[in-house]
């Protein structure tokens, strides 16, 4: 399954349509080394050490000895390396849930997008957890235990909770010069061939034209909206788009939400209720004033903004902010029923600078006693937000995240300017590959 994670989070800006440049192709006649692999690192991949170097590794799991074909010694310090045989096997191995990425398969023809899938998923659950953890000990300073929640099968159904397949409502497959169509092999901008995509939802999977070629083409999108009918749209380069564009409704509980059909949602059939249950959740009641200067940033098409208004009502005054224009023109649609909502194009860094510029004392006021929920690109937030959003000073924070060691920085920013993590949730919002979302309150201290 290709992982096309997005620059932007809860229904913003699109993913870029431009072709990429011709990538380097990966080494394939490295050495072979044994490896005894000790842990997780972040990215998907394991340490191992060989001859006092470090080794990246992938396809393995800690405590297993493999035989790994070194593919780039580019650096000094260290080395990456694909697994190529299993000498010695983790208890916690298993068939890879998408055969063409099996270590069986030469590593230049694994596709990328599910680099866990050789593992049971208790164990991938824990793998993540180890990741955030140990990015927080590191950057932060904060010592806390992680669990990495499973989502809800109730919130997906048709989703497989046992190997974590069938869950993805969004996939790009991407075009040769020939015409063909596959992901890339991990790690690489090769175009692979698979004949399935089992992260897939059903219907997405059935509509795959794995075997079909489309000449002129750059990638095949393919959408699952959860209301109304799948969809396969070719994409061709960077042209600019004419007329109107198409769009899709995604529904969230009762509510529903418009969006651009090439615009960004949650890629998981359960994800976008699993984060607004946790943001409602953690924002703490007591601290929350409706009628206060309260903020979505990085807004998107206004998910966020929405479970905050769901849970305290109609009075709520919440603002949006989200550079992508288009997602803005939903987000105030979508976010129309209440009076108080407000939804600006505008990026997050320029309208803090703004608002802390031109901020009256009773603005001032209002910003400290507010609520702000961020939902960042994987970068995060970083040092130039973190430090607007400490000067302004609001009581409370939600931090919506998808790259522990980013959030990790932020936190540790964050620390650094009077805010403590209050509490952290991590959820498994993409079965078989290393990503894992968390959802975390930062609380002022007085």
């Amino acid at each position: 399954m290709p992982e096309n994670r997005r620059p932007r989070r809860s229904g913003g800006r699109k993913p870029s349509r431009s072709p990429r440049p011709a990538p380097k192709p990966p080494a394939t006649d490295g050495p072979v080394i044994e490896l005894e692999v000790e842990r997780v690192a972040h990215g998907g991949v394991f340490v191992a050490r060989h001859e006092g170097r470090v080794v990246f590794v992938a396809d393995a799991i800690p405590g297993e000895r493999v035989a790994a074909r070194v593919s780039d010694q580019g650096k000094e310090k260290f080395w990456r390396a694909e697994t190529v045989e299993v000498l010695e096997a983790s208890p916690d191995r298993r068939e890879h849930v998408w055969a063409e990425a099996s270590v069986d398969r030469a590593p230049e023809l694994r596709p990328g997008g599910a680099e866990f899938g050789h593992i049971v998923m208790a164990r991938q659950r824990g793998l993540k957890g180890e990741v955030l953890r140990e990015a927080l000990s590191r950057m932060a300073g904060v010592e806390v235990a992680v669990e990495v929640a499973p989502v809800d099968p109730g919130l997906a159904p048709g989703v497989s909770s046992d190997d974590g397949t069938g869950w993805r409502t969004r996939m790009r497959l991407h075009v040769g010069p020939d015409g063909r169509v596959g992901p890339y092999a991990a790690r690489s901008h090769t175009i692979v061939p698979v004949a399935s995509v089992p992260l897939a939802v059903p219907e997405l999977a059935a509509l795959a034209p794995l075997g079909d070629r489309f000449p002129g083409a750059v990638a095949i999108d393919l959408v699952a909206p959860s209301a109304g009918d799948p969809a396969i749209v070719m994409v061709e380069g960077d042209r600019p788009k004419r007329g109107a564009r198409p769009t899709i409704e995604e529904r969230v509980g009762e509510r529903s939400f418009r969006l651009d059909r090439d615009g960004f949602w949650q890629v998981h059939r359960g994800a976008a209720e699993t984060l607004t249950r946790a943001v409602q959740e953690l924002v703490d009641g007591d601290l929350f004033d409706p009628r206060a200067a309260n903020h979505d940033l990085y807004g998107g098409v206004g998910l966020l903004a929405a479970a905050v208004g769901d849970r305290f009502g109609e009075t709520v005054r919440i603002t949006t902010v989200e550079s992508d224009a288009r997602a803005t023109e939903h987000a105030g649609a979508n976010l129309s029923e209440w009076l108080g909502a407000r939804a600006v194009t505008a990026r997050v860094d320029r309208y803090l600078a703004e608002l802390e510029a031109d901020s009256s004392s009773a603005d001032r006021a209002r910003l400290r006693d507010a609520t702000i929920v961020l939902d960042p690109p994987r970068s995060g937030a970083g040092r130039e937000v973190v430090e607007r959003l400490a000067e302004l000073r609001p009581r409370q924070l939600v931090y919506v995240a998808c790259d522990p060691v980013a959030f990790a920085r932020d936190v540790g920013l964050f620390r650094e300017r009077g805010y403590e993590l209050d509490e952290l949730r991590a959820y498994d919002l993409f079965p078989n590959t290393h990503h894992v979302e968390a959802v975390a309150r930062l609380r002022a201290i007085v």
